[in-house]
């Protein structure tokens, strides 16, 4: 299916079909809605219908309803969500409302480009005020897809120095948060990438309602004849037979440090205890 592309360099979303993990996020709830509404009559979207809602999870709350349930229709049709009939069962509603993006961990691939940097450094700041470093490595991976992050930390008098690192970074471009520990504070500093780079980054891993083409999975287990299989037995065995035994005693520090204690005996008490052994043999 042909794509347009929209404002910004991202594909513009004409259909349901369109959707994928990271431009759902840019779509409102009343797009879908409408299209979902152009589109469910049509032959063959019954069995596309839970595909499509699978996708619209990624961003968007989806909760299922009858129409004949008051109490139901009382809780999402109060204007916070956005709702229209489902293809099958017929009676059963749908309601979508996007989700909301309220600590690092609501993080992903898909929302990362979405949010402002202020937005950013407010979650961060909400982190129990660990600093960059007590952010887990997935959700910072994550984080650094969309933005230019760098972080300073120096003596709390010191980090408003004129000339420092701290306004060279602003004079780039960058915003700051500032977390206090103890006489120290250490600064995070944020950038939203080129938009371009990021739609570069996100035009191959696209993860779309479109399955994968079906093909034909191939081992790569080679048969042997049974005259194959004994050759190489021979030459296993072979090769085990030509291997010398190895000399432990060279490299073993137990077996270069060991002194049998008759070697220092004089060679008569060695002869003495040689034959006091005989004697006592039955």
């Amino acid at each position: 299916m042909a794509r347009k592309t929209g404002k910004g360099g991202s594909a513009a979303v004409e259909s349901l079909y369109d959707l994928n993990a990271h431009n759902v996020w840019a779509v409102e709830a009343r797009q879908i809605a409408s299209l979902w509404r152009k589109e469910s009559p049509k032959e063959g979207f019954a069995q596309s219908e839970e595909k499509l809602l699978g996708v619209i999870r990624n961003a968007f709350e989806v909760a299922h309803y009858s129409k004949d349930d008051a109490k139901a229709r009382k809780t999402y049709e109060n204007g916070e969500w956005t709702t229209f009939n489902r293809h099958a069962p017929k009676g059963e509603r749908i309601a979508i409302r996007q989700r909301p993006i309220k600590r690092l961990a609501d993080l992903n691939a898909g929302n990362i480009s979405r949010i402002s940097v202020a937005t950013l450094l407010e979650l961060i700041d909400r982190n129990f005020g660990g600093g960059w470093e007590a952010i887990p490595e997935g959700t910072r991976t994550i984080i650094e897809s969309a933005f230019d992050i760098s972080t300073l930390q120096l003596p709390t008098a010191r980090i408003h120095a004129s000339g420092g690192a701290y306004k060279r970074k602003l004079a780039e471009g960058f915003e700051a948060l500032e977390i206090v520990k103890g006489t120290w504070t250490e600064a995070i500093f944020a950038r939203k990438k080129d938009p371009s780079l990021l739609e570069a980054q996100q035009t191959g891993g696209d993860d779309d309602y479109d399955e994968p083409d079906e093909t034909e999975e191939t081992d790569d287990y080679e048969e042997h004849t049974e005259e194959e299989t004994d050759s190489y037995v021979d030459e296993q065995d072979t090769q085990e037979e030509e291997t010398p035994e190895e000399d432990y005693t060279a490299d073993d520090p137990f077996y270069n440090s060991y002194i049998d204690e008759d070697e220092h005996l004089p060679e008569e008490q060695q002869a003495d205890d040689e034959a006091d052994y005989m004697m006592e043999e039955p």
